[in-house]
């Protein structure tokens, strides 16, 4: 093993063994080069002011050689901001200024000790490098039966590890805490376990409440204090987007310091939160028991990274950068938002008018992007087919009942017209599945 590898298990194992029993193999083996080319050219970036012949970019007078076809379309930027690799980890200033978001909207993280968030090529990667760290093959992922289907790339086929599904909702139709206990006690043989704590849900648009994120928490404690060590990841895509009474900050902040044998991964991004999907920023954030455990963690995680994409881009870094530090930004971000919650409660409207009783029920939802329809008389697929060779309308299918509906990117016009689509194409299908 790499001496550099050695040493951050040793502090990890120092600082919480719980955590250092946690890491994959993979997770064990990897660590972040103190000498090289990304550490020497660093180190000539400092103090080579004569000549920097270090780095595989080229200059011309003094900045980034760049193309004017390109920079034409860019020119609020300076070269460097945009043309540069940028650090492993993530632009500095970018790092900042999403830790200070984070703790604004998370005010129950308080003065509990996180690390800086290290920036991902969105949420996917983050997800793909908390798999690469925390799971070995036969390794149990606890995620909810209405989850989102990359889950099982990430987990379960790059990595080897097994999916555990609970059902997501309990008879009173909220988040089935009891389910998740039970899945948690279910790994004590085991002795570990990772759990994907996803709100908004996709597919189902659901958030808990703030008693429900309480039995959440002491789900997770009960398991670790019955000797399971526990990752915990919040995938907050859809973070911000809660709109009706439910928990209106990440889980993240609770589960922080809830028991040293709880990891909590905070997994977000500006993807969906800034409206800025094709940009690729995202973010992992630790929280731990010491700096130096947080440190060890963020190296483990640049040598993923460095690994894997080395870094990185710069220009979207620097164009959310741009955005964050507006003095316009929250204005026209809760302009968004309104727009959001209002195509949420059009929907809720219309699913509650009773005019498609007879053809689905849908699930609970409060937040986010989706919805989840529980038809009563036709098959998902074959409906999911229907509206879109005869219709032109374009749905999810997940399992035999349950249709996705992004209600996200349907202007609020337009959503009545939808749902009577959708409900024209049941009955359609009916008629045909009679006539036989």
């Amino acid at each position: 093993m790499n001496p550099l590898a050695r040493q951050l298990n040793e502090t990890l194992e120092r600082e919480n063994s719980h955590v250092f029993d946690m890491l994959s193999a993979l997770g064990k083996s990897i660590y972040f080069p103190k000498e090289g080319i990304l550490s020497q050219s660093a180190e000539a970036k400092a103090k080579a002011k004569k000549f920097n012949a270090t780095i595989g970019i080229a200059i011309e007078n003094g900045q980034p050689m760049h193309l004017k076809v390109i920079q034409d379309t860019l020119s609020t930027y300076a070269p460097k901001d945009i043309y540069e690799y940028a650090p492993p980890a993530g632009k500095p200033e970018l790092r900042s200024a999403w830790r200070k978001k984070m703790l604004e909207e998370n005010p129950e993280i308080g003065n509990k000790l996180i690390g800086n968030p290290i920036v991902t090529n969105a949420l996917t990667h983050g997800l793909s490098i908390a798999a690469d760290l925390f799971a070995d093959a036969g390794d149990s992922v606890i995620i909810p039966d209405k989850n989102w289907e990359n889950y099982e790339l990430t987990f379960e086929i790059r990595r080897g590890a097994k999916i555990v599904n609970f059902p997501l909702y309990n008879e009173e139709q909220k988040f089935n805490a009891a389910g998740l206990r039970e899945a948690l006690l279910a790994q004590q043989s085991k002795g570990k376990a990772i759990v994907v704590l996803n709100f908004p849900n996709n597919p189902t648009g659901y958030t808990p409440g703030a008693e429900e994120g309480n039995e959440i928490a002491a789900a997770i404690k009960d398991a670790a204090e019955a000797g399971i060590n526990v990752v915990v990841l919040t995938d907050d895509a859809y973070f911000g987007l809660f709109f009706e009474g439910s928990l209106h900050e990440s889980l993240f902040g609770k589960l922080a310091d809830i028991h040293p044998r709880v990891l909590a991964i905070k997994i977000d991004g500006a993807t969906k939160e800034e409206y800025v999907w094709g940009f690729r920023v995202g973010f992992v954030t630790y929280a731990g028991q010491s700096e130096a455990m947080l440190s060890a963690l963020e190296q483990k995680t640049m040598g993923i990274i460095r690994a894997t994409i080395s870094s990185g881009p710069h220009p979207s870094q620097t164009f959310v950068l741009h955005a964050l530090n507006s003095p316009e930004f929250n204005q026209q971000k809760q302009e968004k938002y309104e727009i959001m919650k209002g195509r949420a409660n059009r929907t809720k409207s219309l699913l509650d008018s009773g005019k498609f009783d007879d053809a689905w029920g849908y699930y609970p939802f409060n937040s986010g992007y989706f919805m989840c329809l529980k038809l009563k008389t036709v098959d998902a697929e074959t409906l999911r087919l229907h509206l879109l060779d005869q219709h032109g309308v374009g749905t999810i299918a997940l399992g035999a009942a349950d249709l996705r509906v992004a209600f996200s990117c349907i202007e609020e016009g337009n959503l009545e017209e939808l749902f009577n689509l959708i409900y024209q194409s049941v009955k359609e299908i009916e008629t045909v599945s009679a006539s036989k």
